[in-house]
């Protein structure tokens, strides 16, 4: 069996900074999106809404990860 020469090793090392990165970029979406609500149809406000809420509970997950992350 030959050995695969592209198989990366786990390193998480700076897991907890890139996912600290993630929210501080996911934050930064959810503004955006936030100030231009008042610009948008009332479709397009829906669609904003909707997605800022699937980004507030991808901050809270991500929060979760950090938490587990520090524990380790």
């Amino acid at each position: 069996m030959t050995k695969n020469k592209n198989v990366k090793s786990d390193d998480r090392s700076d897991n907890i900074e890139k996912l600290k990165a993630t929210i501080k970029n996911t934050l930064e979406n959810l503004e955006a999106a936030e100030e231009i609500i008042p610009f948008s149809s009332p479709e397009e406000k829906a669609k904003i809404d909707a997605k800022n809420e699937r980004r507030k509970e991808s901050i809270l997950a991500l929060s979760e990860e950090i938490k587990d992350e520090e524990k380790e």
